[in-house]
């Protein structure tokens, strides 16, 4: 075990992202022989394969996965540790790998200029990805930072919560329920739905808000792999769809979608910063949450200036409710958590 070499373990991370030799290779600037031998001698070294060899490829086996994984640890060390002796050289500079669910692209951009203004010196790379996969690359160590709306629980992280993260469902402007005001449970389970992949963290959040409703969550509706995509959809009048208000700043505004006034909703979660809590954080990952913590919210639209209230009350009858009876009043979803 300790005669693996930095080398050796940099060339199983390859091997595995490429599933192929000569790919590899490649991307090495080596020769296909010399990656097969520091493959086999990495396996000798384990006396275990960390390779399947397959009709289509190599594909690691348990032992190569962790391995692999190992590898990925020690890489992100050393280049932490590059990082702090900067830092105690005086050297203000650094890189941050920022890993975002897709749907906080929205306003990542905006978040990660606020702070490169602040930090001109660090360099931050932005990777973007569903719930799932944003979670798998904190896993193999491709991102020092994630930002999503709920920390993973099968991967020991530390989260520090920054800005309100609230979902609402939507629909085009002229949809029946639009001019509606406290819309039930059990009427919008009636609409046809437009929904996330799985994996996806508002799929996630929708099966928990109609949980209640029998059959309901077996049959949400149909999937769509994009937030861009689900938007269109329901503006072209296919369907509604529970999705991030930070997702829909701009049709709200040109009215192209309107947010419908749902009993319950909208459901109130957070924005987390998330990180592994078995790895060390560099200058960077600190400067990074240090902002967040301080500056993050400001780069969140401001949801009440979405929300129709007013805009509804103004097309019913005063004091009606979706029956065309008196509404009694509630209090909004504002400490629905799910």
């Amino acid at each position: 075990m300790r005669n693996l070499t930095l080398r050796q373990l940099r060339t199983l991370q390859v091997v595995a992202s490429h599933g192929r030799i000569v790919s590899a290779a490649k991307e090495l600037a080596l020769t296909p022989p010399a990656v097969t031998i520091q493959l086999r001698q990495a396996e000798e070294e384990l006396g275990l394969e960390l390779f399947d060899r397959l009709r289509d490829g190599l594909r690691p086996t348990t032992a190569g996965l962790a391995v692999i994984e190992a590898a990925g640890a020690i890489e992100d060390r050393l280049r932490q540790l590059a990082e702090e002796i900067d830092a105690i050289k005086g050297v203000r500079a650094g890189s941050l790998r920022l890993g975002v669910a897709s749907t906080a692209k929205y306003f990542a951009p905006r978040m990660m200029a606020g702070f490169m203004k602040q930090h001109p010196n660090i360099q931050v790379q932005l990777l973007v990805g569903n719930r799932a996969e944003i979670i798998e690359k904190l896993r193999t160590h491709e991102v020092d930072i994630a930002v999503m709306g709920r920390a993973p629980r099968d991967l020991p992280a530390t989260a520090v919560a920054f800005g309100d993260h609230p979902l609402v469902i939507i629909a085009p402007p002229d949809h029946p329920l639009a001019p509606v005001q406290d819309i039930s449970k059990d009427r919008i389970a009636q609409e046809n739905f437009l929904i996330r992949e799985p994996g996806s963290g508002t799929r996630s959040a929708l099966e928990i808000f109609l949980s209640d409703i029998p059959g309901r969550v077996e049959a949400l509706g149909l999937e769509m792999d994009s937030n861009e995509t689900i938007k269109q959809a329901v503006m072209a009048g296919l369907g509604i769809a529970f999705i991030s208000a930070h997702t829909i700043e701009a049709e709200v505004q040109a009215k192209r979608l309107v947010i419908l006034d749902v009993v319950g909703l909208p459901v109130r979660r957070q924005w987390f910063a998330v990180t592994r809590a078995d790895r060390a954080m560099s200058p960077a990952m600190a400067a990074f949450k240090a902002f967040l913590l301080s500056n993050g919210a400001r780069y969140l639209p401001v949801v009440g200036t979405l929300y129709p209230e007013t805009a509804i009350r103004k097309t019913r009858p005063k004091g009606a409710n979706a029956d065309g009876k008196p509404a009694s009043s509630r209090r909004r979803g504002g400490n629905n958590r799910s």
